[in-house]
């Protein structure tokens, strides 16, 4: 059962609602026709405040949006003097599982950037650890950043800021930590959270909220909410998948508009193709929705 809501701003209300209420009903279609378990997708426009909320609360598997908290504790600790992001770090394939202390290392095979395994016993800065986590996603450079920066302050800056459900527990590929269901998790509105405050300059500062946009823009992997846009849309975003789990959480930004944030999550479908097409297809209706209104 799809469970919706709409919330709108007391500014918002002096607007014509019907463009959201009439996206609401397209995308409870989609869901509805699309086979997924569970999609939740949350909405904020910052121009007029305006939401559209569909399941923002229930709790998914974050998979690789999990490294946007990472990155936003990465510039908090730089700003704080705790770390330099043109400091070095050696990269290694040997980590701690937080299950039980055991060691384990990531597959490359399993890895959407392979090529940093080559580098290993090599020393990259973590601003070049940072970009590849991001942009290109690597599993690799994600568990080198999470032991520097510890899962645990990601944590308290998530609670700090207001995303109060998401969960930052560990690294990626810590499978004993996997069965014992030790996870990552995160829910839209929390991700929604976290992209407004970086796309309002909330982000430590307002450098760093620029910074972290530019490393966002530069995302490879588009077949989703991007999917969905025209070619004029710049959008700023971070993608996750694992089995029969495929997210993207995004800041968009049209030619003479002010920007505004889409997450969506899936759950359910084994099908990449038709989870990103459902994305796709729920970032257009709510394109359509917003047109070109500043």
């Amino acid at each position: 059962m799809i469970c919706c809501g709409l919330a709108l701003s007391s500014e918002a209300r002096l607007l014509k609602k019907s463009s959201l209420l009439d996206a609401q009903k397209k995308i409870g279609d989609l869901i509805q026709t699309s086979g997924a378990e569970t999609v939740a997708v949350a909405f904020h426009d910052l121009a007029s405040g305006r939401e559209l909320l569909i399941n923002p609360d229930i709790s998914f598997h974050a998979a690789s949006t999990m490294k946007v908290p990472v990155m936003m504790e990465i510039y908090r600790q730089a700003a704080a003097g705790k770390l330099a992001l043109d400091e070095g770090i050696q990269v290694k394939n040997d980590f701690l599982s937080i299950a039980d202390g055991s060691h384990f290392s990531i597959s490359a095979n399993d890895d959407s950037e392979p090529s940093l395994y080559k580098r290993i016993g090599e020393t990259l800065t973590i601003r070049e650890l940072m970009r590849l986590m991001i942009i290109a996603s690597s599993n690799l450079a994600t568990n080198l950043l999470i032991e520097r920066v510890r899962a645990v302050r990601v944590m308290e800056l998530m609670r700090e800021i207001g995303a109060r459900n998401i969960r930052v527990l560990r690294g990626v590929e810590d499978g004993k930590a996997y069965e014992r269901g030790m996870n990552n998790t995160t829910t839209a509105r929390d991700l929604m959270i976290i992209l407004r405050r970086i796309a309002t300059g909330r982000a430590v500062s307002k450098a760093a909220s620029d910074e972290m946009i530019g490393v966002l823009l530069d995302q490879q992997f588009n077949e989703s909410i991007p999917a969905g846009l025209p070619k004029a849309a710049r959008v700023a975003h971070k993608t996750g998948s694992i089995t029969k789990i495929n997210h993207d959480a995004a800041i968009i930004f049209l030619p003479h508009r002010t920007p505004y944030v889409l997450v969506v999550l899936t759950r359910g479908l084994s099908d990449e193709a038709r989870a990103h097409k459902l994305i796709e297809d729920i970032s257009r209706v709510i394109y359509e929705s917003v047109g070109s209104r500043r």
